[in-house]
């Protein structure tokens, strides 16, 4: 389905009786009065799509509508050469792909510069008026909220939509073109369009149809998606675009790239252009006339964010005039007329229910704020962790107290203070357990630590943690084991260690009678182990699960030591010689390998099949060496680990801060926070490109 057409087409009624008079159905030939018959009808359905997607006003009962494509349907199954690009009927989906191909956009899809703070814009609007002073006239800006979606660019030739990309690093996205076919908000087809013209804008999914797709994906046993912009993006980026096309998906127009036979003097005059030719665009899109203006505007907006039906993080403001923009200019990745004003992290106020322990694979006691359930940042939460005893203490929480709620980030939950003034006596303290909840044991607390741990290495809920790590994608990459599965799989006693793990097959008739399991989840779960059994080193230290070693030191480790056997035998001080691994590191590597269970459990793992790996021992003279890396946005031809792992193997290290020991700053698509302090501290900034450079030099 569409939404393009203006104009009304011939308000003509066709009905189904017409087919009998011609008997179409009975003849090999296209005639010409079928030709007109399939037109009218995709003029019909296009303007009634018009109707219902754009402008929210049908003028024919669902029903009706079913008649017209149905017709198209048949019409078009019998005679495929009337098929065209753009009829209503091509929206359901095409085979799947075996990978997206790359697009190359004409101009740069630049990413925006943020404010946080009125002050920050108001630097924004002095740099501004600087760079016009004296040349530019009176300063318009055009406004309207910002979505969190995900970025594309519609081109269209002729009328015809031919390509759509995701924006990718900005310079080159993903042909997933296929895929927004599928969309309704797009159209296929424009009238009175330029030659050439490329849209850009957010692909987006209502709060109420996210709420509806998760709400039966839960009744199928599937996975949630964890907010609208996730599902989203992760439905555009489907190489089965008939997964898209049965997602709730919608369309906004934020913008043009290129345009040719036509042109506009401002980016207000444009996006009305856009509207009138079909497309949606924000219906809070302003033109103001100064900054008095547009900080009521980002007031009202801010007002506004919990009633409408879509995210937004904030508002985006552009200065209007084209020629205006010119004079102002761009940098390398944004340009200087425009700004992204983010809104605070989002804000709630709810009750702590109750405040529960959660026991971690290393035993560590992690107290939880059970919370009455509340929206916030565009999620349910019903749970906020209050990190440790310590932290507890210091802000005063208590079961029974009203609390301030954020994301932190806009993605993890936590509690920013209580409400005291709205005690009432009732509430009640909460002190650390002396016991573990789960299995009974003593718990202890070392000196010098905010931690309190379960000390019984045979608790249920470490053995959960634990299995969960060992399968998790940085590790083992175990697909098919979530968390309720592996939770299951102790339960029910088929699992008593990680090694367990490849036992799995001698107890599939057991295992098919659990919820949430099936022959086809049965067997991909058993290729997936048999998979797991031949990893990276790094890999398999990571996924032992050695406390205090994370990702990257057992990325670290792995290359310094080339082997678990030669890892095994270090000393302490042979291990602190390596940067980076500290006495606590090298003690924890000891004990690990000291403690009797788990050399049983190392054996049990190359009893049924998994490698140990040996890696080339690094000598720290590569290319790279002695060099600081910081990775930000998302890349296109890397994961962060493979990233990570290729600044590593030439003698590089990756650190999480920018900082003036910061020697490159690796940005990809959407930077935050970190590529601001990059320009700020005039750190060498590297796209992706030039990151490839710098890799085959």
């Amino acid at each position: 389905m569409s939404r393009f057409n203006l104009k009304c087409p011939d308000k003509v009624n066709f009905p189904l009786t017409l087919f009998n008079k011609i008997d179409i159905f009975q003849v090999n030939m296209v005639t010409e009065e079928i030709k007109k018959r399939a037109k009218q009808l995709r003029k019909q359905i296009e303007y009634h799509n018009y109707r219902y997607y754009i402008l929210d006003k049908p003028e024919i009962t669902d029903a009706e509508y079913d008649k017209l494509f149905d017709e198209l349907v048949e019409l078009e199954k019998r005679f495929p050469e009337l098929v065209t690009l753009d009829s209503p009927t091509q929206r359901v989906g095409a085979p799947p792909l075996e990978k997206f191909g790359t697009v190359r956009h004409a101009l740069p899809m630049l990413s925006l510069n943020k404010a946080t703070t009125a002050e920050e814009f108001n630097d924004f609007h002095r740099r501004v008026s600087e760079l016009l002073a004296n040349k530019g006239g009176e300063i318009n800006y055009t406004v309207e909220p910002k979505f969190d979606g995900l970025a594309v660019e519609l081109i269209y030739k002729n009328g015809l939509f031919v390509t759509g990309s995701t924006r990718g690093d900005g310079i080159t996205g993903e042909d997933v073109t296929v895929n927004l076919r599928t969309i309704n908000s797009i159209p296929l087809r424009l009238n009175n369009a330029p030659v050439l013209l490329e849209v850009r804008g957010e692909v987006i999914m209502f709060k109420s149809q996210f709420n509806k797709l998760n709400e039966n994906r839960l009744r199928a046993g599937e996975e949630p998606f964890a907010n609208p912009r996730n599902a989203a993006a992760g439905s555009v980026r489907q190489l089965d675009s008939k997964i898209t096309a049965s997602r709730p998906l919608q369309f906004f127009a934020y913008g043009i790239g290129t345009i040719s036979g036509m042109s506009f003097n401002s980016h207000f005059e444009t996006m009305m252009y856009l509207k009138q030719i079909g497309f949606i665009v924000n219906e809070h899109i302003s033109k103001l006339d100064n900054i008095k203006e547009v900080k009521r505007y980002y007031t009202r907006i801010l007002e506004l964010r919990d009633s409408l039906d879509y995210d937004i993080d904030g508002i985006v403001i552009k200065v209007d005039n084209y020629h205006q923009q010119h004079i102002i200019g761009e940098l390398s990745r944004s340009p200087r007329w425009a700004i992204a004003w983010k809104f605070p992290p989002q804000q709630v106020t709810t009750v702590i229910e109750d405040i529960k322990v959660q026991v971690g694979r290393t035993g560590i006691l992690t107290p939880v704020a059970h919370l009455k359930p509340i929206r916030v940042g565009g999620v349910t939460v019903s749970r906020a962790s209050l990190h440790n005893e310590d932290e507890l203490k210091r802000k005063d929480i208590k079961i029974g107290d009203m609390v301030i709620i954020q994301r932190a980030g806009d993605v993890i939950p936590e509690v920013v203070k209580v409400i005291k003034s709205k005690r009432n006596g009732t509430e009640k303290s909460f002190s650390m357990p002396s016991a573990c909840p789960v299995c009974g044991s003593k718990t202890i607390r070392i000196e010098g630590e905010v931690a309190v741990r379960c000390i019984n290495p045979y608790c249920r809920a470490q053995l959960v943690e634990r299995i969960f790590h060992y399968a998790s994608k940085p590790a083992m990459d175990i697909e098919g084991l979530g968390y309720k599965t592996v939770e299951m799989l102790v339960e029910k006693g088929f699992i008593n260690d990680i090694a367990d793990l490849y036992k799995i097959p001698e107890h599939k008739e057991e295992i098919l009678k659990m919820e949430r399991t099936g022959e086809k989840w049965f067997s991909n779960l058993v290729r997936a182990l048999e998979n797991s059994k031949h990893p990276q080193l790094e890999n398999l230290i990571y996924a032992l699960g050695i406390r205090n070693v994370g990702e990257h030191l057992a990325s670290v480790i792995a290359k310094r030591f080339g082997s678990i056997d030669n890892l095994k035998k270090q000393s302490k001080e042979q291990l602190t010689r390596v940067n980076e691994i500290g006495p606590v590191v090298a003690e924890s590597i000891i004990a690990f390998f000291k403690d009797k269970r788990n050399i049983k459990i190392l054996n049990k793992l190359m009893e049924y099949g998994v490698t140990f790996p040996t890696s080339e021992i690094a000598t720290g003279t590569g290319k790279l060496s002695g060099k600081n890396f910081v990775l930000t946005g998302t890349l296109k031809g890397y994961t962060r680990q493979q990233a990570t792992k290729e600044i590593e193997k030439y003698g590089g290290r990756v650190t999480s801060s920018v900082s003036k020991n910061t020697d490159y700053v690796i940005a990809g698509s959407d930077p935050g926070s970190k590529y601001d302090k990059a320009l700020e501290l005039g750190v060498n900034i590297l796209s992706e490109e030039e990151f490839k450079n710098l890799l085959s030099d």
